[in-house]
């Protein structure tokens, strides 16, 4: 899956929503959609509605985890959504041990952190039940990480954290309705509706008047 590498602040602009992508700037009045509540560009203030089918079309970008989750027992959308909460990534920031999923991301690869006394330094790494996450022991960002804690509400009950030793343990995999992220399952699992346009009439259809259409896809 393709990563947005462009200004995060846009990224939350363009969706209508925080994703808190930058951390503790999220949480105030210097966030971009605080400032500028419509979607970025020089016709943003006129673009506040998506049609359906460019709804569909954002949300297949989760086509990796679909093909995955199609894979594995059980409803396919909450399979998905389960594996796209079970990353590395986003059980640290879920744990507290990171700000934003962008600082996640640089401690991971940076080999911050181990899992079950490894040390694993892929971001997108399937964390399993009973999988325990502990800080390297040579770790040098022990107090950035010490910063991120103070800005957590409440560990999901999925996860147990232990933030005076910067440990945590995964208990169990998330169920759906534990899962608080921004995202509509069905519209992934689903096929997105092939919108019709308009072609050149041919001479038999002049004669009554039929307009001939095409999928936008030929």
């Amino acid at each position: 899956m393709a990563r947005d590498t462009g200004p995060q602040c846009k990224q939350c602009r363009r969706e209508g929503q925080k994703l808190f992508l930058k951390g503790e700037r999220c949480l105030t009045d210097k966030c971009g959609v605080e400032r500028r509540s419509y979607p970025p560009g020089e016709h943003g203030r006129g673009r506040q509605r998506q049609s359906e089918y460019r709804l569909q079309l954002r949300e297949k970008q989760f086509r990796i985890y679909y093909d995955k989750s199609s894979r594995q027992p059980g409803i396919t959308g909450e399979n998905l959504l389960r594996m796209l909460e079970c990353r590395f990534d986003n059980v640290l920031v879920r744990l507290g041990f990171a700000a934003s999923r962008r600082q996640a991301r640089q401690l991971i690869l940076h080999g911050h952190w181990t899992v079950n006394g490894r040390r694993v330094n892929i971001p997108s790494y399937q964390l399993r039940g009973n999988d325990v996450i502990a800080i390297h022991t040579r770790s040098s960002a022990t107090q950035v990480i010490r910063d991120a804690t103070e800005l957590t509400g409440q560990v999901p009950a999925w996860l147990q954290a232990d933030h005076d030793s910067l440990t945590a343990k995964v208990l169990r995999k998330p169920e759906r309705r534990e899962i608080a992220a921004p995202v509509q399952e069905q519209l992934i699992v689903s096929p997105p509706k092939q919108p019709t346009i308009p072609v050149a009439r041919s001479r038999s259809s002049r004669s009554t008047g039929a307009l001939v259409t095409r999928s936008a896809t030929h």
